[in-house]
Formats: C-alpha cells, sequence, structure tokens
C-alpha cells in the first residue's frame, strides 16, 4: 500500500482508499516553470504507482495560466495527460484526494503532497527529455533540485547506459523478477514515493553478479512502469 507523507501534518497517510476506490490527483502548478514540470511529474509517478497497485485514478491539473506550455513540457517529459476542471469532479464519489502542490505555494484542502523547487542553471529545454525526467527523479522530491550542465550529462549517460544494457539483456531467455527484488522495489516506491531507491535497486540489479540477464530485463522493464524512461527504447538495435 503506497503511503505518502501528507506536508500539512508531516505523517504518512495511505495513498489509496481501503476499498480501492477512486483516487483523485490534484496538481497546482502555479504558472510554468521546471518546478511546475516537477510537480506534475510527481502527480505522474503517483498516478503510475497507483495504478501499479490496482486502484483506480483520475489525474486533475487545476491551472488557468499557461496551460499550452505546461502540457507541451509535460508531453516532452513523458508526463501522461491531464485532465481539467474540478467541477467534473462532482458524483464521481471518489474516497482520497492527493494534492500535489509546490513547497510553499497553494493550500487546498485535504492531503498535500509537496515539492521542492527547481533551480536550474541550464537551458532545461536544451536538454534531452529523458534526461531532463531522470535527473528530476533522482532526489527525494522534498529535496531541492539543481540542474546544471553536469547533472543533465550525467543522467543523459546513465540513460544511454541503462538503454544498451536492457537491450542487451533482452538477447537472453527471459526469466522471472526474483521476489526479493520486486519486493525491493515495492517496499522502495510503496514508502512515500521514495524513486531514488528504485534507482538504487535498479544499479545493484545492474551488477548483480548471479542474476540471469533475463532477470534484470524483466526487473527494469518493470520498474520502467513507474518510471516512464522508455528504458526499451534501444530493443532490437544492433550490438
Amino acid at each position: 500500500m503506497l503511503r505518502i507523507i501528507d506536508a500539512r501534518t508531516g505523517e504518512p497517510v495511505d495513498a489509496a482508499p481501503a476499498r480501492r476506490g477512486l483516487t483523485r490527483i490534484e496538481a497546482h502548478t502555479e504558472g510554468f516553470d521546471v518546478t511546475a514540470l516537477r510537480v506534475l511529474l510527481v502527480a505522474d509517478l503517483l498516478v503510475r504507482a497507483l495504478e501499479l497497485g490496482g486502484t483506480p485514478v483520475w489525474a486533475l491539473l487545476d491551472e488557468e495560466r499557461r496551460r499550452a506550455e505546461l502540457r507541451a513540457g509535460a508531453a516532452a517529459l513523458g508526463i501522461r495527460p491531464f485532465e481539467e476542471g474540478r467541477d467534473a469532479a462532482a458524483g464521481l464519489g471518489e474516497a482520497q484526494v492527493l494534492h500535489v502542490v509546490r513547497e510553499g505555494g497553494a493550500e487546498p484542502d485535504g492531503v498535500r503532497v509537496a515539492v521542492a523547487a527547481v533551480h536550474s542553471e541550464a537551458p532545461p529545454e536544451e536538454a534531452d527529455p529523458a534526461a531532463l525526467r531522470l535527473a528530476l527523479l533522482s532526489g527525494r522530491r522534498s529535496v531541492p533540485v539543481r540542474l546544471d550542465a553536469a547533472v543533465l550529462a550525467e543522467a543523459h549517460d546513465t540513460l544511454v547506459r541503462w538503454r544498451r544494457a536492457v537491450a542487451g539483456w533482452a538477447r537472453q531467455p527471459s526469466r522471472p523478477i526474483p521476489d526479493e527484488v520486486r519486493a525491493q522495489l515495492r517496499t522502495a516506491w510503496e514508502d512515500d514515493l521514495d524513486v531514488p531507491g528504485v534507482l538504487g535497486v535498479l544499479r545493484r540489479v545492474a551488477s548483480a553478479p548471479d542474476l540471469a540477464d533475463g532477470a534484470r530485463f524483466e526487473t527494469y522493464a518493470y520498474a520502467d512502469r513507474l518510471l516512464g524512461l522508455d528504458l526499451a527504447h534501444d530493443l532490437g538495435t544492433p550490438a
């Protein structure tokens, strides 16, 4: 069960209702900048994590300004579209509502998932979108992110390395994900959406000496359902 820290109280709450009723996720971006995109990315991760746990989710963008820029930026980062208009929520009967907000920003009623600011020293529009997504995923959402050329280059190199590895592992017979590895992944992302913990599991899996390549492939493919990094991008390319 995904547990998330409520910024109002500092205490963890269940992100999904006990009976798997609908969870509504509202993203409050307050304009358009890289921090707004990080807010949308965290909301996207919440949607993905809840869906992996079998919870129906409705994602809503609560923003009146610069919607076109937000949607274009989100699409480039592989963030799935959000619907608009809270009035449409009436009568849906959702059992849980999560508000994803920037730290120190809007304070809507209900559970608030706070996202720390992004301080960018490099034009994010010039970065590879997948590398930018990975850079934004590499820190806990409560910790400010500093983007510069070195951070984006490191994320790009990691992404290239992992995609090549996944393509190579895919050439071997498939093997099931070890139970302990699956448990480590779920424990990480269900603990207040600890994505850096998920990335740490992937790093260990890549170098584990006793793991079959087919199991490495399945592990990365499974984790990518949360991460959205298109890790299978290089499948079918020449070795």
